[in-house]
């Protein structure tokens, strides 16, 4: 998976639009290999970012589980924590 897509499912509150939008546009970036695409490019890497978010969000929406919900600020810390011992960072 690309680092730069999180997670959204089972998160208290859900997941927001502008959430899984952003998911579809990297996933969009990732999988075309371009960040910027060439107005020739455009309308089609638009409309895939704005399906994939639709089935994005289809699927969270569907999803089911039995585990309680994350809070976003304690996984938030829990990153925070991570990546200070992964890169030695303070603070």
């Amino acid at each position: 998976m690309c680092r730069n897509i999180r997670q959204l499912h089972n998160f208290e509150p859900p997941a927001t639009s502008d959430e899984v939008r952003a998911a579809a546009l990297q996933y969009v970036r990732k999988v075309s290999g371009s960040t910027k695409p060439s107005q020739a490019n455009q309308a089609a890497f638009d409309e895939a970012v704005e399906e994939i978010a639709q089935v994005t969000q289809h699927l969270l929406s569907h999803l089911v589980t039995n585990a309680p919900p994350k809070d976003r600020e304690v996984e938030a810390e829990k990153a925070k924590e991570r990546a200070r011992i992964r890169y030695g960072k303070t603070g």
